[in-house]
């Protein structure tokens, strides 16, 4: 059993009593998917209202794929610091299910979780990596009902007919069920039976990640037999689905009386699908997941609080996925032990638009090698800030304005400004590298393990 406190005081932000806190993370789709990013492709109502009410980030980011940015935001490190393969949490690190649950929180987790066995038993070095990962059950949440809680050959359909490990229960197809729903329902019967205490649900959702598939609003639905169907366009169905999932919680929030109590946050865990294109503020963008551009990076954050985050309002603040740790900490009134490094920066004071620490970088570690179907990709370390980005090996781009391009410069003949940019940045990929490092962030290796 993992074992370990944190200590408890008033932070400079402190709350008559302690918040709960609802965290919804979106699995694929970058800003160009939501009308309040600009993004003209689908409908998004609630999430838009949510941003109207509160507050919308312009420069968030995540890792490009899924496992680097669920690490990372469940322990507010760098990968360099903690990862290990594909798919997997190293079992002794400590998760903000940790943290909220020793602050005296009700705990839920519900929709994907894919940080125990990832790994087809038929891979190469397959036994190495197996079962290694962190099961639910150690993480700090008190209920979970989560989607992929197994081996991966085990895992199932995350949509029609799911499979799904409910509080301790696997249960397989579940027939007329769409996962998604299953997972919402999970987390509104949660909120009702736990409402008179403090409670933090995280809802990393499996929506609307591949197979691009109808949704139960999909006039395909209707025919049981196109419910698997594939095919790249039921991907606008997904995205209005996703946005029907938010409002519905928001909804059960509203019902229960717990929405002026509750701070809404929603995030993305990379960026859109490389197949699709959508249409941000007039122009076509094709999706970046998985590749380190801004197109696989820069993901939605709305945080919403009625009566407590002022509406309307937008914020160019940096942050990534590290800084929910320590903003949950804040939130919670619970101080990190010193001896626990943590990357991230709370992003409170930006929050409530008051005085505080915020970041002048984000940094990146990129590698989700070794794991099945990984030899595609390669290792990028990388620093960026508002307007630039520089890469280890010395690349150097101009990033700057509300369109997610990347242009590179040559640094042979670079102004006052861009040459302030890149010593700030090569200085915080050296710095940040100092620190304790795993083994895997000097080796590197292929996709079987195998050094290279």
């Amino acid at each position: 059993m993992i074992r370990f406190s944190f200590l408890f005081l008033l932070p400079a932000f402190a709350f008559a009593k302690q918040p709960n806190v609802l965290l919804i993370m979106a699995d694929d789709v970058g800003i160009e998917g939501f009308g309040c990013y600009g993004g003209s492709s689908y409908e998004t109502p609630h999430i838009d209202k949510l941003a109207e009410g509160g507050l919308r980030f312009t420069h968030a980011y995540s890792q490009p794929l899924c496992t680097p940015t669920r690490v990372q935001i469940m322990t507010g490190r760098y990968n360099h610091r903690n990862w290990t393969y594909f798919g997997i949490l190293d079992p002794a690190e400590k998760t903000f299910g940790h943290l909220m649950k020793e602050a005296g929180y009700k705990t839920c987790i519900s929709g994907k979780w894919q940080l125990q066995s990832y790994d087809p038993p038929d891979f190469p070095n397959a036994e190495r990596r197996r079962g290694k990962g962190m099961k639910v059950t150690q993480a700090g949440f008190e209920e979970h009902c989560l989607f992929h809680s197994w081996h991966t050959e085990k895992k199932g359909s995350r949509y029609a007919g799911p499979t799904y490990y409910k509080n301790g229960k696997l249960i397989t197809n579940d027939k007329d069920k769409y996962g998604p729903d299953v997972s919402v329902d999970f987390i509104l019967d949660f909120m009702k039976r736990n409402r008179e205490e403090p409670m933090f649900v995280y809802y990393p959702m499996a929506l609307p990640h591949w197979p691009m598939v109808p949704t139960p609003d999909s006039k395909e639905w209707k025919d049981p037999g196109r419910r698997d169907e594939e095919d790249i366009r039921y991907f606008g169905d997904m995205v209005a689905y996703v946005d029907k999932l938010v409002g519905r919680l928001v909804a059960g929030l509203d019902k229960l009386g717990l929405r002026e109590d509750t701070l809404v946050l929603f995030y993305s865990d990379n960026g859109t699908h490389l197949k699709v294109t959508s249409v941000l503020n007039g122009k076509q963008v094709k999706g970046g997941k998985a590749t380190p551009k801004q197109t696989g990076i820069r993901v939605p954050l709305i945080a919403s609080w009625p009566g407590k985050i002022k509406g309307g309002r937008t914020s160019s603040d940096l942050v990534d996925a590290s800084d929910f740790f320590p903003t949950l900490a804040d939130l919670a009134q619970a101080k990190i032990p010193k001896e626990r490094q943590i990357d991230g920066i709370s992003f409170v004071p930006t929050l409530f638009d008051k005085p505080g620490k915020r970041r002048e970088w984000c940094f990146f570690w990129y590698d989700p090698r070794p794991g099945w179907d990984k030899n595609r990709f390669s290792r990028h370390v990388f620093a960026l800030d508002h307007q630039y980005k520089l890469y280890s090996d010395g690349r150097f781009f101009d990033i700057s304005g509300k369109e997610m391009r990347e242009t590179e410069i040559d640094v042979t003949g670079l102004g006052k400004k861009a040459l302030q940019a890149r010593g700030k940045l090569k200085r915080a990929i050296s710095e940040t590298m100092k620190g304790p490092l795993s083994k895997h962030a000097l080796k590197v290796v292929d996709a079987f393990g195998n050094p290279l």
